[in-house]
């Protein structure tokens, strides 16, 4: 007998897990959360400061105790908590790079102490693509690494330290997106790799995170014809169904990558992908990062229910994707009244490393970590750092992709001007590079900050014209450090605030200076 179209309303309700515009909960949330809503995600435009958001994840609660608050939270270049001023820990290349699981795991704890404490209790993290390809557009330094091996025990370290913090963390994107040229927000990327391949890669560090318990796997918007020579993973019912359960034994909650992106939405339209989602065996349908309004959460819940009325959506397969749901949001209420009770009854009063909100504070174990990650070569021999006085920093901005988003700050300007004061500097893109870069820097010593370099020719050429009038520059990599150039290079790992930082400390020689 199938259920009252009230009921499937409410199904389909517990499925949604949308965004919203504000920093205090709208109207139609209220609303829909009173009628069965799961979850919700918390993106940037949602935060100002911890305040702000532990009363915004309050309010939530107060329409549905049980409500799964979500966050896209990677605590590297893409960072949600920390956007105003850029996260105060390393991405995930850099903990590769340092290859020590603990300290990955505290840093993931340190990172999920703070998002219970703001009310968060499902973060989208970790990543566990294995960037195998360089080029990759969208991956790069949000991937550990290059070797499915150090992927996976990252990932599995990351995974025991969030969930510790009583977070649940989400493994992100199934099967697999290091292996891409394409950017899934844009376009439909296709992986190539035969089945043995992705076994002993992509697949590897999904299988350590079930292994370790990870409360939620994300899927990817990728066509891998190895495993479905026709539909995307996301609508795939052999990858999600037949791999991801049956093979990989996954029992958690399959959240869907957002359902606006082009890979998906494109062709089937944003309804369309969504019914044909949670008919391929998804769970949660993750929507709201551009289109975040009451209009488009009613269109979807129309459409699910629809789908379950003319037989396109089999019934039982919504209620087993709301059952998941249910139980995932039991384990967050569970995990964070254990939290609070490991706190002496209050989530608000931690002092511990992190508060990177706070006005000229970050995480101390966040800055640790990243400059364990630098990396300096010196390709001629010569020994010139720290320099020796205030320079001209000039930074190379590629265009960004969505995952990061536009007002997040980078670079090693400001923090080489607040240990080097009197340190300038000035930011070009493709569109505005001079034929002389170097301008500007006369008598003091230069810095060239790039981003992923390798990929950029117009980088590449700005870069080697400053080297060709001040040969003695300094180039700084936050991206991957495929390409080593000058005669002293810097590697980051990553573009963050703590990985700006990192750099402009061995820039300067200075220091260890407290709460910065």
């Amino acid at each position: 007998m199938r259920a009252s179209n009230g009921n499937l309303a409410a199904l389909a309700n517990a499925v949604l897990q949308p965004g919203f515009v504000g920093t205090v909960p709208p109207d139609w949330v209220r609303r829909l959360l009173g009628e069965g809503l799961g979850s919700v995600v918390l993106f940037s435009r949602n935060v100002v400061d911890p305040e702000q958001v532990s009363a915004l994840t309050a309010a939530l609660r107060a329409e549905r105790p049980e409500v799964i608050v979500a966050i896209d939270e990677e605590a590297g270049d893409v960072t949600r908590i920390e956007w105003v001023r850029g996260s105060s820990r390393p991405g995930n290349l850099a903990l590769g790079m340092v290859d020590d699981p603990a300290l990955t795991e505290e840093v993931a704890r340190d990172l999920g102490a703070e998002l219970a404490a703001a009310g968060v209790t499902l973060n989208y993290a970790p990543d566990a693509d294995v960037n195998s390809n360089p080029d990759n557009p969208v991956i790069g330094v949000r991937s550990f690494g290059a070797d499915a091996a150090l992927v996976s025990r990252h990932t599995t370290a990351w995974v025991r330290g969030l969930q510790s913090s009583g977070v649940a963390a989400c493994a992100k994107h199934f099967p697999g997106h290091g292996d891409t040229h394409v950017d899934s927000h844009h376009d439909l990327p296709r992986i190539t790799a035969d089945r043995a391949r992705l076994a002993a890669v992509e697949l590897a560090p999904f299988r350590a995170a079930v292994a370790a318990g990870v409360q939620a796997v994300m899927t990817g918007h990728l066509l891998v014809p190895a495993l479905d020579p026709q539909l995307p993973a996301t609508l795939s019912s052999r990858i999600l169904g037949g791999l991801l359960r049956e093979e990989l034994g996954f029992q958690g909650v399959v959240v869907t990558d957002g359902m606006e992106m082009r890979a998906v939405s494109g062709r089937y339209g944003l309804p369309g992908a969504v019914v044909r989602a949670l008919a391929a065996g998804a769970d949660a349908i993750c929507v709201g990062g551009e289109h975040a309004d009451e209009q488009v959460v009613d269109q979807l819940r129309e459409a699910i229910v629809g789908a379950v009325v003319s037989g396109e959506l089999p019934e039982e397969r919504l209620a087993e994707a709301a059952k998941r749901v249910g139980q995932l949001a039991a384990w967050t209420v569970a995990a964070r009244t254990a939290t609070v009770d490991g706190r002496n009854g209050s989530v608000e009063g931690r002092t511990g490393s992190g508060d990177g909100w706070a006005e000229g504070a970050g995480s101390r174990v966040g800055l640790a970590a990243a400059r364990r990650a630098v990396r300096v070569t010196h390709t001629d021999g010569q020994r010139t750092l720290p320099l020796d006085g205030a320079a001209h920093v000039v930074e190379f901005a590629p265009p960004h992709h969505l995952a990061i988003g536009t007002d997040t700050p980078w670079g090693v300007a400001t923090p080489l001007a607040e240990l080097l004061p009197g340190t300038t500097g000035v930011r070009y893109t493709e569109e505005a590079t001079p034929a002389d870069p170097s301008a500007g820097a006369a008598g003091r010593p230069l810095v060239l900050v790039v981003r992923d370099l390798h990929r950029h020719s117009w980088m590449r050429a700005a870069v080697d014209r400053a080297l060709t009038t001040r040969p003695d520059a300094v180039v700084v990599e936050l991206g991957v450090p495929a390409l080593v150039t000058g005669p002293v290079h810097i590697a980051t790992h990553g573009a963050t605030r703590a990985c700006g930082r990192a750099a402009a400390e061995v820039l300067s020689g200075v220091a260890g200076t407290p709460g910065w």
